[in-house]
Formats: structure tokens, C-alpha cells, sequence
């Protein structure tokens, strides 16, 4: 949507002051951990951006609750497995030659939306290490959700998504559903275990120096298959529901909703 349209759709302006109070009426509260995933053109027109939506999160949580975003930088992946768009197959191994390291201080995000961008590189927030799937955290929790993020384990046992489980995190998503909830694919892992892995690669600093690293990795599927989890959700009454300005939301513990999808899928044939 363009701004000329955002601001049509919008009756009033959406603003730190108001997201703050939108985000605590859903249920978000001091010291909760958070992990979130947001679009921020579905807020409608906010004054101050991605910067607003960000301030806001921290009012709602305060000093002593821990903010968490997905920061993953898919491209910075091995271009033999590149399909949106593949490239040449005489470039991969320029690609390879060239790529800049992964730096968790520089990388950009790719497809994660202007809030989780902005976030990375926020004031006091650390990022794993992950060069595919790294996450962004600022609290006094952020160190233990994000160390020793496994190159093996992106999503799975050895990441932050197991860490926020432990710690029973609340997910926010924030004007998306839940093919975006990005601790869904650890249940995956845990429904369907010991799937053969893949060789993936990266651009990374080992002992100070830039080198091409490759590594296996679980399959991810088609994260469209969360939906199905919609309805069995709301019926069981899991899941909070309501506006963060014009954008609809959602609210799930992580451990809750990580244990009622293991439990639902466990028994059926991966998902295409």
C-alpha cells in the first residue's frame, strides 16, 4: 500500500503512545519475553515508523523484559540452492569466492520487514551468529536466547526458538499469521525427526578470517501448513486475539503452541 493510501485507511495516527497501549490490552506486559514478528504496513499510517512500533514493544515489556526478532539473511546462503530467483551455474563459484563474510553487525535482513531491519541494528540489541538464520534480541535475557546458535541446528534443538521454549516466551505476530511464526518450525523438527539433511554453505569468519564453510541442515517445508493450526488453536482457546492499530494480532505462548503442534502433527506424512 502507498503512504497516500495508508493514510486513507487510517482515522487516526498510530503512534508509541497508542501501540504501547494497544500491545499491553492484547496481554503483553513488564518482563514478558516477546518474540515478534510484524509488518508495519499493516498498522496503518504510524508516526515515527518502524521507530514508533520498536519504542512501543519496549514501553510495553520495560527494562526488564527481553525483545526478540527473527533476522535471517537468507541470501547469504549457498547460490547452488538458490531458486528465487537461481542464478547462472558459471557464477556459483565466483559467488562463493566473493561474498562477504556473514557479520552479525552488517548483514542485512532479507525479507523480514522494516521493523526486524531497523531492530538489528538498534541500540543495545545482539544478534546471533547464524549466517541463514540469525535472531536479534535486546534485554537481560538476550544473551541466553541467542548463544551458541548451532550452524546445524538454524531452527531446530541448538537455536534460540529452543531457548525461547524453555523459557516459555510469548509470540506476537503482529498483521501476519501464522505461516510466518518462525518457532512453528521447531516443532516441525520435533514432529518429524531424523529427516536427511542438506548441504548448505555460507561466507563466515573463522579465527578472524573470511571463509566459504559448508554445513548440513534439516529440511524446512512449506511454512503454509501452519495455518491449518488456525482453528484447532482458537478453539481451544490458546491464543489472544486483537488490533495493534489497524493490524490484526495474535498471541501465543511459545511453549504451548510448540507442544499442541507436535502433538497434531505427530503420526501424520510430512507436508509437501
Amino acid at each position: 500500500m502507498s503512504e497516500y493510501g495508508s493514510i486513507a485507511n487510517t482515522p487516526l495516527p498510530r503512534t508509541r503512545t497508542s501501540l504501547a497501549a494497544d500491545f499491553r490490552r492484547l496481554g503483553i506486559a513488564r518482563g514478558n519475553i516477546v518474540l515478534v514478528h510484524a509488518s508495519l504496513s499493516r498498522i496503518g499510517w504510524v508516526a515515527g515508523g518502524p521507530v514508533a512500533v520498536i519504542e512501543a514493544l519496549g514501553d510495553a515489556i520495560g527494562d526488564s523484559g527481553t525483545l526478540v526478532m527473527p533476522a535471517h539473511s537468507a541470501d547469504w546462503t549457498d547460490p547452488a540452492r538458490w531458486q528465487a530467483p537461481p542464478v547462472p551455474a558459471d557464477w556459483i563459484e565466483l559467488i562463493r569466492a566473493e561474498m562477504p563474510a556473514f557479520d552479525p553487525e552488517r548483514t542485512p535482513t532479507r525479507n523480514m520487514g522494516r521493523i526486524a531491519e531497523l531492530f538489528r541494528s538498534w541500540p543495545g540489541v545482539r544478534r546471533s551468529d547464524h549466517p541463514a538464520c540469525s535472531f536479534a534480541a535486546r534485554g537481560p535475557l538476550a544473551e541466553t536466547i541467542l548463544a551458541d546458535h548451532a550452524l546445524e541446528s538454524p531452527l531446530g534443538e541448538g537455536s534460540p526458538l529452543a531457548r525461547l521454549y524453555e523459557l516459555d516466551a510469548h509470540i506476537l505476530l503482529l498483521g501476519v499469521g501464522l505461516e510466518r511464526c518462525t518457532m512453528l518450525h521447531l516443532a516441525e523438527q520435533r514432529a518429524w525427526p531424523g529427516r536427511r539433511s542438506h548441504v548448505e554453505g555460507a561466507a563466515m569468519l573463522v579465527e578472524g578470517r573470511r571463509q566459504w564453510v559448508f554445513y548440513r541442515t534439516p529440511p524446512l517445508v512449506d511454512a503454509d501448513h501452519f495455518l491449518s493450526l488456525s482453528t484447532p488453536l482458537q478453539a481451544a482457546n490458546l491464543v489472544r486475539t486483537g488490533m495493534a492499530g489497524s493490524a490484526p494480532c495474535l498471541l501465543l505462548p511459545a511453549r504451548t503452541l510448540v507442544d499442541f503442534a507436535v502433538d497434531a502433527w505427530s503420526g501424520m506424512p510430512l507436508p509437501e
